[in-house]
């Protein structure tokens, strides 16, 4: 897997991976979700590809004191092959070189396979709650 910044080309081929991954939700445009990111930190939003066609994501974002990885999307034929551990320590390392000291993410608690495979790369879950508030209604 050949790991990139993402171009605004990958726009629609990203939004595709994420709805096949299920990773999109009614309350989420993924669109928007991308312009916000182009607009903040483009540098960390990566996309890898297998024979020129794009096949993972991982958005990356680093507010100096903690990072996060959203987005992280394997395409489901690719699954198994090491895609998803790479683009997370490729992660990992451009948070460390900015000097960020930690890094979080968010799974839906039902989704334990997904749970798995991060404390297989020694993630823990964390004494804390995510609280939320929308502070801008996409429509969708």
């Amino acid at each position: 897997m050949h790991i990139r910044p993402f171009h605004p080309d990958d726009t629609e081929a990203v939004v595709s991976l994420w709805q096949i991954c299920g990773l999109t939700r009614p309350w989420n445009d993924p669109h928007r979700d991308i312009q916000r990111k182009l607009a903040e930190q483009p540098e960390l939003f990566l996309v890898g590809e297998v024979n020129s066609t794009l096949m993972a994501s991982a958005m990356i974002g680093n507010d100096g004191h903690r990072g996060w990885l959203y987005y992280l999307a394997v395409a489901p034929e690719h699954r198994r092959r090491g895609y998803a551990r790479r683009l997370v320590e490729t992660a990992e390392r451009l948070l460390i070189e900015r000097g960020c000291p930690k890094l979080h993410l968010m799974v839906r608690r039902e989704n334990t396979a997904v749970t798995e495979f991060y404390a297989a790369l020694g993630y823990a879950e964390v004494e804390a709650i995510t609280l939320g508030k929308r502070l801008i209604d996409d429509e969708l």
